[in-house]
């Protein structure tokens, strides 16, 4: 399934967030869309999925305008992964995933709905918290808990953002681990929107950079994450090296 965003645009009131944003994301890629805060990662992401609507510019789906698409169209296609979630009503860790197959249930869950989140509690590795209640389980079991309900619709496409916020080192690359392997296994993609730049290097196939709602680079890791771009867009000196395979950054001081 390809995805098409063709110079989008969007504003609060007078204040422009994006403009002329346009990317391309093929079958089994992941693209990872980084930038200073407030060079409107998170609202791209919401804009893809139609939590907002654009105010300019097209997104195609597989040659369908999604403008013309209905929620639960949507939702069978692209999954949507918050960057936090609020305190939900009380709900099991398997009641939360379920809800995930929305878009494919009739009047009631099915035995394969019910044997599809059992497939992905086991591909998580988070069987043991199934019956455990969401609210209770930590930071870095729920945000792998709203990866399994974005996993239980099926979708082709999955939108992330700033899926490791909040959480440690060891839980941070867990999830970018999960991620690139459900995209290689699956044959699906992903748009991620993600602050860390050594885990984009690592773990994206290519690199959308934001600046003031613009496109400031794009392209593979190694040529959008040089000394001179992280200069001019975060202001930071760095140094940019290579462990042979990919780039990694060692922030040095504020220009």
């Amino acid at each position: 399934m390809k995805l098409k965003v063709k110079n989008v645009e969007f504003g609060y009131n007078s204040t422009l967030v994006l403009e002329g944003v346009s990317m391309d994301l093929d079958s089994s890629e992941i693209i990872g869309i980084v930038g200073p805060n407030g060079a409107g990662k998170s609202t791209l992401i919401r804009c893809v999925d139609r939590i907002l609507t654009p105010s300019g510019g097209t997104i195609i789906l597989d040659e369908n305008d999604i403008s013309n698409m209905t929620r639960m169209e949507i939702a069978k296609r692209m999954g949507y992964v918050p960057q936090t979630t609020t305190r939900v009503f009380p709900a099991t860790v398997f009641d939360t995933i379920l809800m995930g197959r929305r878009p494919h249930l009739g009047w009631k869950s099915s035995e394969d709905d019910v044997n599809k989140v059992l497939e992905i509690l086991e591909l998580l590795g988070i069987m043991e918290f199934a019956m455990r209640d969401f609210n209770e389980i930590s930071g870095g079991q729920q945000q792998k808990v709203l990866i399994a309900r974005a996993l239980a619709q099926e979708a082709d496409i999955l939108l992330l953002d700033e899926p490791t916020s909040n959480l440690d080192i060891r839980h941070q690359l867990e999830v970018m681990e999960i991620m690139t392997n459900i995209v290689h296994k699956k044959k699906i993609s992903a748009v991620m929107a993600i602050h860390d730049l050594n885990l984009a290097a690592r773990y994206t196939t290519k690199i959308l950079m934001l600046n003031g709602g613009r496109i400031f680079a794009a392209g593979n890791p190694e040529s959008v994450l040089t000394v001179e771009n992280i200069r001019r867009a975060y202001g930071v000196e760095a140094l940019v090296k290579s462990d042979g395979e990919r780039p990694y950054i060692i922030p040095v001081r504020p220009v």
